[in-house]
């Protein structure tokens, strides 16, 4: 299965079946796509980091994937350095992509009853497939440096 139909399916069962937030969706399926298993403590802290608790701060699809980069980037060995680089990297790449950071602006119409439910199913999608990217490169540019380094 290709990742956009990767995506898809599992944003959806995430969303619909199991009403998850975008930030836990998010870590959940970069975890599958990569192999990583999280702790349960690690998923709950995502509960409220859908626009920090629908206030409508930064994005869960933002602060998933850059503590999924902490996560990933110790496992592979790379530095702290390399790791904050990264997140830096990754911030800046979402908010060119995507106009910017904040939940607030990413879904103007904000959080209200009368929203259908999980609204930003389409951005979920098209973000994860972006931040499944951003991952890959990251981990390929570590392995690059990394074998650059030990020459």
């Amino acid at each position: 299965m290709d990742t956009q139909n990767f995506v898809e399916n599992r944003v959806k069962s995430y969303y619909w079946n199991d009403d998850l937030n975008c930030a836990t969706t998010n870590l959940k399926i970069l975890s599958e796509k990569f192999s990583i298993e999280l702790s349960d403590q690690v998923l709950d802290s995502a509960i409220g980091l859908h626009g920090a608790g629908e206030y409508g701060a930064q994005c869960g699809l933002v602060e998933g994937t850059l503590m999924f980069l902490g996560i990933i980037g110790r496992l592979i060995g790379a530095p702290h350095k390399e790791i904050v680089s990264s997140c830096y990297e990754f911030a800046n790449e979402f908010e060119n992509r995507f106009s910017s950071l904040l939940c607030k602006i990413l879904r103007p119409e904000g959080f209200n009853q009368n929203n259908p439910p999980h609204i930003c199913e389409g951005l979920t999608c098209e973000a994860i497939c972006f931040n499944i990217d951003f991952v890959d490169r990251f981990i390929s540019k570590y392995h690059l440096i990394k074998k650059n380094h030990n020459r």
